[in-house]
Protein backbone atom coordinates (compact mmCIF):
# COMPACT_ATOMS: atom_id res chain seq x y z
CA UNK A 1 0.00 0.00 0.00
CA UNK A 2 1.16 3.37 -1.19
CA UNK A 3 1.54 5.91 2.04
CA UNK A 4 0.24 9.19 2.19
CA UNK A 5 2.72 11.73 2.15
CA UNK A 6 2.48 12.46 5.86
CA UNK A 7 3.96 9.45 7.06
CA UNK A 8 7.26 10.18 5.45
CA UNK A 9 8.09 12.48 7.97
CA UNK A 10 9.82 9.50 10.37
CA UNK A 11 10.82 7.84 6.98
CA UNK A 12 15.08 7.69 6.63
CA UNK A 13 15.78 4.94 4.17
CA UNK A 14 15.65 1.24 3.59
CA UNK A 15 16.74 -1.02 6.26
CA UNK A 16 16.58 -4.95 6.09
CA UNK A 17 13.57 -6.29 8.58
CA UNK A 18 14.65 -10.02 7.83
CA UNK A 19 15.99 -9.94 11.47
CA UNK A 20 13.51 -7.82 13.39
CA UNK A 21 11.26 -10.65 14.16
CA UNK A 22 9.47 -10.86 16.79
CA UNK A 23 8.48 -11.07 20.74
CA UNK A 24 8.13 -14.70 21.02
CA UNK A 25 6.92 -14.48 24.42
CA UNK A 26 4.20 -11.49 23.98
CA UNK A 27 2.82 -13.12 20.91
CA UNK A 28 2.51 -16.31 23.25
CA UNK A 29 0.70 -14.24 25.97
CA UNK A 30 -1.49 -12.44 23.73
CA UNK A 31 -2.58 -15.78 21.91
CA UNK A 32 -3.86 -17.28 25.76
CA UNK A 33 -5.65 -14.17 26.33
CA UNK A 34 -7.75 -14.77 23.55
CA UNK A 35 -7.72 -18.19 23.78
CA UNK A 36 -9.09 -17.72 27.35
CA UNK A 37 -11.34 -14.79 26.50
CA UNK A 38 -12.51 -14.16 22.81
CA UNK A 39 -11.16 -11.81 20.35
CA UNK A 40 -8.90 -8.83 21.93
CA UNK A 41 -10.12 -5.58 21.23
CA UNK A 42 -7.24 -3.62 19.02
CA UNK A 43 -6.79 -0.93 21.87
CA UNK A 44 -5.55 -3.93 24.27
CA UNK A 45 -3.18 -5.45 21.38
CA UNK A 46 -1.45 -2.12 20.62
CA UNK A 47 -1.28 -1.74 25.06
CA UNK A 48 0.27 -5.17 24.99
CA UNK A 49 2.99 -4.41 22.24
CA UNK A 50 3.84 -1.11 23.36
CA UNK A 51 3.91 -0.87 27.03
CA UNK A 52 3.65 -4.69 28.37
CA UNK A 53 6.28 -4.69 31.02
CA UNK A 54 7.93 -7.66 29.67
CA UNK A 55 8.22 -7.54 26.15
CA UNK A 56 6.46 -4.27 24.69
CA UNK A 57 8.31 -1.90 22.23
CA UNK A 58 8.55 1.02 25.00
CA UNK A 59 10.16 -1.13 27.52
CA UNK A 60 12.50 -2.55 25.92
CA UNK A 61 16.57 -1.67 26.20
CA UNK A 62 16.78 -1.10 22.54
CA UNK A 63 16.61 2.28 21.14
CA UNK A 64 13.41 3.64 19.71
CA UNK A 65 13.92 7.43 18.58
CA UNK A 66 16.48 8.66 16.84
CA UNK A 67 18.90 8.16 13.27
CA UNK A 68 19.48 4.65 15.10
CA UNK A 69 16.54 3.34 16.20
CA UNK A 70 13.24 3.28 14.52
CA UNK A 71 11.78 6.52 13.67
CA UNK A 72 13.08 10.11 14.51
CA UNK A 73 11.38 13.01 16.14
CA UNK A 74 11.72 16.58 16.01
CA UNK A 75 14.15 16.67 19.16
CA UNK A 76 16.13 14.51 17.75
CA UNK A 77 16.60 15.94 14.14
CA UNK A 78 18.56 19.04 15.34
CA UNK A 79 19.08 20.54 19.32
CA UNK A 80 17.78 23.58 17.60
CA UNK A 81 14.08 22.46 17.95
CA UNK A 82 14.47 22.34 21.88
CA UNK A 83 16.11 25.51 21.74
CA UNK A 84 13.69 27.24 20.30
CA UNK A 85 10.94 25.51 22.02
CA UNK A 86 12.67 26.67 25.52
CA UNK A 87 12.21 30.32 24.40
CA UNK A 88 8.03 30.07 24.29
CA UNK A 89 8.63 27.53 27.83
CA UNK A 90 10.43 30.49 29.42
CA UNK A 91 7.92 32.99 28.02
CA UNK A 92 5.00 31.20 29.41
CA UNK A 93 7.09 31.11 33.12
CA UNK A 94 6.84 35.21 32.37
CA UNK A 95 3.41 35.27 31.65
CA UNK A 96 3.07 33.58 34.95
CA UNK A 97 4.70 35.95 36.85
CA UNK A 98 7.85 34.09 37.00
CA UNK A 99 7.75 31.95 40.10
CA UNK A 100 10.30 29.90 41.75
CA UNK A 101 10.52 26.70 41.01
CA UNK A 102 9.44 27.24 37.63
CA UNK A 103 8.82 23.59 36.65
CA UNK A 104 8.97 21.72 32.89
CA UNK A 105 7.10 18.30 33.75
CA UNK A 106 8.02 16.05 30.32
CA UNK A 107 5.95 13.02 29.58
CA UNK A 108 7.26 10.41 26.91
CA UNK A 109 11.12 12.23 27.85
CA UNK A 110 12.89 8.61 26.70
CA UNK A 111 16.79 9.41 26.04
CA UNK A 112 16.70 13.04 26.72
CA UNK A 113 16.98 14.46 23.40
CA UNK A 114 14.83 17.82 24.23
CA UNK A 115 15.51 18.06 27.81
CA UNK A 116 19.34 18.73 27.03
CA UNK A 117 18.55 21.24 24.38
CA UNK A 118 15.78 22.79 26.39
CA UNK A 119 18.00 22.83 29.48
CA UNK A 120 20.98 24.14 28.04
CA UNK A 121 18.61 27.24 26.66
CA UNK A 122 17.79 27.42 30.23
CA UNK A 123 21.29 27.47 31.58
CA UNK A 124 22.60 30.06 28.75
CA UNK A 125 19.31 32.42 29.92
CA UNK A 126 21.09 32.38 33.52
CA UNK A 127 18.50 30.69 35.39
CA UNK A 128 20.11 28.73 38.19
CA UNK A 129 18.84 25.06 39.33
CA UNK A 130 16.82 26.68 41.91
CA UNK A 131 14.72 28.60 39.63
CA UNK A 132 13.94 26.06 37.25
CA UNK A 133 13.23 22.40 37.77
CA UNK A 134 12.72 19.49 35.12
CA UNK A 135 10.72 16.61 36.05
CA UNK A 136 11.26 13.66 33.01
CA UNK A 137 8.08 10.92 32.86
CA UNK A 138 8.73 8.02 30.99
CA UNK A 139 7.04 4.51 31.43
CA UNK A 140 10.56 3.04 31.58
CA UNK A 141 12.36 3.55 35.35
CA UNK A 142 15.52 2.45 33.72
CA UNK A 143 15.20 5.08 30.87
CA UNK A 144 14.50 7.43 32.87
CA UNK A 145 18.11 6.79 35.17
CA UNK A 146 19.93 6.85 31.95
CA UNK A 147 18.54 10.26 31.44
CA UNK A 148 19.91 11.70 34.52
CA UNK A 149 23.23 9.95 33.59
CA UNK A 150 23.25 11.44 29.76
CA UNK A 151 22.16 14.80 31.24
CA UNK A 152 25.27 15.06 33.86
CA UNK A 153 27.53 14.40 30.95
CA UNK A 154 26.36 18.10 30.03
CA UNK A 155 26.25 19.77 33.28
CA UNK A 156 22.32 19.63 33.40
CA UNK A 157 21.97 17.33 35.68
CA UNK A 158 21.38 20.03 38.58
CA UNK A 159 18.28 21.11 36.88
CA UNK A 160 16.69 17.72 37.22
CA UNK A 161 13.61 16.86 40.11
CA UNK A 162 12.54 13.61 39.89
CA UNK A 163 9.24 14.47 41.49
CA UNK A 164 6.27 14.23 39.66
CA UNK A 165 2.99 13.78 41.63
CA UNK A 166 2.68 17.41 43.01
CA UNK A 167 1.16 19.92 41.21
CA UNK A 168 3.29 22.36 39.56
CA UNK A 169 3.40 25.70 38.56
CA UNK A 170 5.09 25.47 35.09
CA UNK A 171 5.06 23.73 31.70
CA UNK A 172 3.37 19.92 31.41
CA UNK A 173 4.66 18.84 27.70
CA UNK A 174 4.56 15.94 25.80
CA UNK A 175 5.98 15.54 22.40
CA UNK A 176 4.59 12.86 20.17
CA UNK A 177 3.63 10.82 22.94
CA UNK A 178 -0.68 11.04 22.43
CA UNK A 179 0.13 9.05 19.04
CA UNK A 180 1.66 6.22 20.81
CA UNK A 181 -1.87 5.74 23.32
CA UNK A 182 -3.64 3.03 22.53
CA UNK A 183 -6.30 3.18 20.54
CA UNK A 184 -9.68 0.70 19.01
CA UNK A 185 -10.58 0.47 15.58
CA UNK A 186 -13.84 0.70 14.06
CA UNK A 187 -15.27 0.25 10.96
CA UNK A 188 -18.75 0.89 9.47
CA UNK A 189 -20.88 -1.76 8.08
CA UNK A 190 -24.16 -0.85 6.46
CA UNK A 191 -25.85 0.93 9.38
CA UNK A 192 -23.50 -0.86 12.07
CA UNK A 193 -20.55 0.11 13.78
CA UNK A 194 -18.56 -2.84 14.11
CA UNK A 195 -15.71 -3.25 16.24
CA UNK A 196 -12.14 -4.31 14.69
CA UNK A 197 -10.74 -7.09 17.29
CA UNK A 198 -7.35 -9.67 17.16
CA UNK A 199 -8.38 -13.06 16.74
CA UNK A 200 -5.74 -15.92 16.60
CA UNK A 201 -6.32 -18.34 13.22
CA UNK A 202 -6.00 -22.40 13.19
CA UNK A 203 -2.34 -21.91 12.80
CA UNK A 204 -1.56 -19.68 15.39
CA UNK A 205 -1.33 -16.11 13.29
CA UNK A 206 -2.80 -13.06 14.99
CA UNK A 207 -5.96 -11.76 12.91
CA UNK A 208 -8.40 -9.16 12.07
CA UNK A 209 -12.43 -10.07 12.91
CA UNK A 210 -14.98 -7.78 12.95
CA UNK A 211 -17.17 -8.13 16.76
CA UNK A 212 -19.86 -5.85 18.38
CA UNK A 213 -18.42 -3.00 19.61
CA UNK A 214 -16.43 -3.71 23.10
CA UNK A 215 -17.99 -0.52 24.08
CA UNK A 216 -20.71 1.99 23.88
CA UNK A 217 -18.43 4.98 24.33
CA UNK A 218 -16.83 4.18 20.77
CA UNK A 219 -20.00 5.38 19.05
CA UNK A 220 -20.55 7.89 21.82
CA UNK A 221 -16.86 9.49 20.89
CA UNK A 222 -18.27 9.62 17.08
CA UNK A 223 -21.48 11.47 17.62
CA UNK A 224 -19.68 14.00 19.76
CA UNK A 225 -17.26 14.69 17.42
CA UNK A 226 -19.86 15.24 14.95
CA UNK A 227 -19.01 12.15 12.53
CA UNK A 228 -20.39 9.50 10.48
CA UNK A 229 -18.11 7.08 8.91
CA UNK A 230 -18.84 6.50 5.40
CA UNK A 231 -19.75 2.95 4.89
CA UNK A 232 -16.97 0.80 4.71
CA UNK A 233 -14.84 3.03 6.19
CA UNK A 234 -12.10 2.31 9.03
CA UNK A 235 -11.49 4.59 11.68
CA UNK A 236 -9.29 4.78 14.68
CA UNK A 237 -10.44 6.20 18.52
CA UNK A 238 -8.13 6.98 21.31
CA UNK A 239 -11.35 6.74 24.25
CA UNK A 240 -7.24 6.31 26.56
CA UNK A 241 -7.04 9.82 25.77
CA UNK A 242 -9.22 11.08 28.82
CA UNK A 243 -7.46 9.60 31.61
CA UNK A 244 -3.99 10.68 30.23
CA UNK A 245 -5.55 14.62 30.19
CA UNK A 246 -6.82 13.94 33.55
CA UNK A 247 -3.49 12.91 34.61
CA UNK A 248 -1.93 15.60 32.49
CA UNK A 249 -4.02 18.73 34.04
CA UNK A 250 -3.97 17.33 37.75
CA UNK A 251 -0.30 17.76 37.79
CA UNK A 252 -0.69 21.57 36.69
CA UNK A 253 -1.37 24.10 39.51
CA UNK A 254 -0.65 27.22 37.42
CA UNK A 255 0.69 26.90 33.78
CA UNK A 256 0.74 25.37 30.59
CA UNK A 257 0.00 21.95 29.33
CA UNK A 258 1.83 21.90 25.76
CA UNK A 259 1.05 18.83 22.94
CA UNK A 260 3.12 18.58 20.27
CA UNK A 261 1.72 16.01 17.74
CA UNK A 262 0.52 14.66 14.38
CA UNK A 263 -3.13 14.79 13.99
CA UNK A 264 -6.33 17.05 13.34
CA UNK A 265 -9.91 18.34 14.15
CA UNK A 266 -12.63 15.64 13.92
CA UNK A 267 -14.19 16.28 11.19
CA UNK A 268 -10.39 16.00 8.97
CA UNK A 269 -9.28 13.37 10.81
CA UNK A 270 -12.65 11.17 9.53
CA UNK A 271 -12.98 12.22 6.17
CA UNK A 272 -14.10 9.48 4.30
CA UNK A 273 -12.39 10.12 1.22
CA UNK A 274 -8.75 10.90 2.49
CA UNK A 275 -8.86 8.51 5.64
CA UNK A 276 -10.76 6.07 4.67
CA UNK A 277 -8.56 3.53 5.82
CA UNK A 278 -7.77 5.24 9.00
CA UNK A 279 -3.92 6.18 10.31
CA UNK A 280 -2.79 3.44 12.25
CA UNK A 281 0.71 2.73 10.92
CA UNK A 282 3.77 0.95 12.16
CA UNK A 283 7.71 2.33 12.18
CA UNK A 284 10.57 -0.42 12.03
CA UNK A 285 13.81 0.35 11.47
CA UNK A 286 12.92 4.24 9.94
CA UNK A 287 10.27 1.93 7.38
CA UNK A 288 6.32 2.12 7.64
CA UNK A 289 3.91 0.00 7.01
CA UNK A 290 0.15 -0.43 7.93
CA UNK A 291 0.04 -4.63 9.38
CA UNK A 292 0.42 -4.20 13.12
CA UNK A 293 0.45 -7.85 13.24
CA UNK A 294 4.43 -8.56 12.19
CA UNK A 295 7.19 -7.71 15.06
CA UNK A 296 5.16 -7.58 17.33
CA UNK A 297 7.04 -5.90 20.36
CA UNK A 298 9.54 -4.78 18.08
CA UNK A 299 8.05 -1.77 16.23
CA UNK A 300 6.29 1.05 16.85
CA UNK A 301 2.57 1.38 16.57
CA UNK A 302 0.73 5.02 15.81
CA UNK A 303 -2.02 7.18 14.89
CA UNK A 304 -3.07 10.79 14.51
CA UNK A 305 -4.57 12.57 17.51
CA UNK A 306 -7.89 13.66 17.51
CA UNK A 307 -7.47 17.34 18.29
CA UNK A 308 -11.38 17.61 19.00
CA UNK A 309 -11.55 15.42 20.70
CA UNK A 310 -7.97 16.03 23.21
CA UNK A 311 -9.44 19.79 23.50
CA UNK A 312 -13.05 18.55 25.01
CA UNK A 313 -10.96 16.45 27.35
CA UNK A 314 -8.78 19.29 28.43
CA UNK A 315 -11.68 20.83 29.25
CA UNK A 316 -13.44 18.63 31.12
CA UNK A 317 -10.44 17.86 32.96
CA UNK A 318 -10.66 21.73 34.08
CA UNK A 319 -8.12 23.41 31.39
CA UNK A 320 -9.09 26.26 28.93
CA UNK A 321 -8.09 26.50 25.45
CA UNK A 322 -4.79 28.96 25.24
CA UNK A 323 -4.48 28.30 21.64
CA UNK A 324 -4.01 25.59 18.87
CA UNK A 325 -1.46 25.86 15.85
CA UNK A 326 1.14 24.03 13.38
CA UNK A 327 4.27 23.20 14.85
CA UNK A 328 5.97 25.55 11.43
CA UNK A 329 3.70 28.54 12.70
CA UNK A 330 4.62 28.08 16.36
CA UNK A 331 8.93 27.44 15.30
CA UNK A 332 8.71 31.07 13.34
CA UNK A 333 6.92 33.02 16.28
CA UNK A 334 9.54 31.24 18.58
CA UNK A 335 12.31 33.07 16.06
CA UNK A 336 13.56 29.88 14.63
CA UNK A 337 14.37 31.36 11.53
CA UNK A 338 16.70 34.14 13.00
CA UNK A 339 18.14 31.05 15.44
CA UNK A 340 19.49 30.08 11.55
CA UNK A 341 20.91 33.19 10.84
CA UNK A 342 22.74 33.80 13.83
CA UNK A 343 24.44 30.39 13.56
CA UNK A 344 24.94 30.69 9.95
CA UNK A 345 27.04 33.84 10.80
CA UNK A 346 29.11 32.15 13.60
CA UNK A 347 32.44 31.53 12.64
CA UNK A 348 32.26 28.31 14.63
CA UNK A 349 29.94 27.06 12.68
CA UNK A 350 31.22 24.71 10.09
CA UNK A 351 29.90 24.35 6.51
CA UNK A 352 29.03 20.99 7.13
CA UNK A 353 27.52 21.62 10.81
CA UNK A 354 25.19 24.60 8.69
CA UNK A 355 23.84 21.91 6.04
CA UNK A 356 22.71 19.66 8.39
CA UNK A 357 21.00 22.40 10.39
CA UNK A 358 19.37 23.85 7.32
CA UNK A 359 18.04 20.15 6.10
CA UNK A 360 16.62 19.74 9.66
CA UNK A 361 14.71 23.18 9.69
CA UNK A 362 13.46 22.76 6.21
CA UNK A 363 11.91 19.70 7.58
CA UNK A 364 10.91 21.36 10.54
CA UNK A 365 8.59 23.51 9.12
CA UNK A 366 7.69 21.61 5.60
CA UNK A 367 4.03 21.30 5.37
CA UNK A 368 4.57 18.17 3.68
CA UNK A 369 6.47 17.12 6.89
CA UNK A 370 6.32 17.51 10.61
CA UNK A 371 5.61 21.44 9.98
CA UNK A 372 2.01 20.29 10.13
CA UNK A 373 2.14 18.88 13.64
CA UNK A 374 -0.31 20.44 15.75
CA UNK A 375 0.72 22.42 18.68
CA UNK A 376 -1.86 22.69 21.35
CA UNK A 377 -1.66 24.89 24.40
CA UNK A 378 -3.90 24.45 27.38
CA UNK A 379 -3.70 26.30 31.17
CA UNK A 380 -5.05 26.46 33.91
CA UNK A 381 -4.64 30.24 36.18
CA UNK A 382 -3.17 31.58 33.19
CA UNK A 383 -3.15 35.32 33.45
CA UNK A 384 -4.07 37.38 30.25
CA UNK A 385 -0.90 39.81 28.82
CA UNK A 386 -2.36 43.76 29.71
CA UNK A 387 -2.02 44.78 26.49
CA UNK A 388 -4.04 41.37 24.47
CA UNK A 389 -1.07 40.16 23.19
CA UNK A 390 -0.55 36.00 22.45
CA UNK A 391 1.66 33.80 24.42
CA UNK A 392 5.29 34.20 22.03
CA UNK A 393 4.22 30.39 20.82
CA UNK A 394 0.97 31.70 19.12
CA UNK A 395 1.86 35.30 18.18
CA UNK A 396 2.60 33.98 14.50
CA UNK A 397 0.81 35.26 11.63
CA UNK A 398 1.05 34.63 8.07
CA UNK A 399 1.92 37.28 5.98
CA UNK A 400 -0.76 38.14 3.19
CA UNK A 401 -0.36 36.24 -0.23
CA UNK A 402 1.47 32.82 1.62
CA UNK A 403 -0.30 29.89 2.57
CA UNK A 404 0.16 28.46 5.64
CA UNK A 405 1.17 25.12 7.02
CA UNK A 406 -2.75 24.26 7.85
CA UNK A 407 -3.94 24.81 4.79
CA UNK A 408 -1.88 21.22 3.70
CA UNK A 409 -2.94 19.17 6.21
Amino acid sequence: MTMPPEFGVRREGPATLDDVGEDAGLVERIRTEIRATGPMPFARFMDLSLYDADGGYYRGPASRPGRAGDFITAPELHPIFGATLATGILQIRDRLGAPVPFTIREYGAGGGALARSMLAEVRDAGLAPNVVRYQPIDVDEQRSSELEASLADGSLIDYVDRGGATPIDGVVLANEVLDALPVHRVRRRGGSLRELAVDVDRDGRLVEVEVEPSTAALGERLAADGVDLADGQTAEICLAVDGWLDQAAAGIRRGVLVLIDYGAPAHDLYDPVRRRDGTLRAYVRHQVHDDPYQHVGRQDLTAHVDVTAVERAAHRAGLSTIGITTQAEALVSLGIEDRLQRIQGDPATSFEGYRELRGALLRLLDPAAMGRFQVMLFGRDVPDDPAGRPLGILAFRLPKGRTGARDGA
